[in-house]
């Protein structure tokens, strides 16, 4: 399978932002709050990267899929470094390893929506009859 890169950085972009929004918005609030925004932000990345990519719903989920884990890879990277400046070595680590597990989970979504974008772009209504009776 050929990977289109375009797909692939739009689904980054729109991960990277709304996991940057989410970070923003859900600052001091407690873990099951955020928890529960990690499956959005997945489809979200997912749909945009397999509506772009389009062709089977498989090449849709597999753009999907490594747009997601990619933003949440460079999220997690920021993440990490600005705790280590404000929080501490001991924060830090509990934030790589958390952030390794989320990760992980990060490509379920993201392949779902892969798959939902894929199908939309590529959805089309049947054709009407268009002719003359004889």
């Amino acid at each position: 399978m050929k990977i289109n890169w375009s797909a692939v950085l739009t689904g980054f972009v729109v991960t990277l932002a709304l996991g940057f929004i989410s970070g923003l918005i859900y600052t001091g609030s407690t873990a099951t709050g955020v928890l529960s925004y990690w499956g959005v932000i997945g489809i979200l990345g997912g749909l945009a990267a397999g509506y772009v990519v389009g062709g089977p719903m498989g090449s849709g989920a597999t753009h999907g899929g490594l747009a997601t884990v990619l933003g949440s890879v460079v999220v997690l990277v920021i993440a990490a470094f600005t705790t280590l400046l404000f929080g501490g070595l001991v924060p830090t680590l509990g934030v790589i390893v958390f952030g390794a597990l989320i990760i992980a989970f990060h490509a379920i979504p993201g392949a779902l929506g892969g798959a939902l974008g894929s199908w939309l772009k590529n959805r089309r209504a049947a054709p009407e009859a268009v002719g003359t009776r004889a």
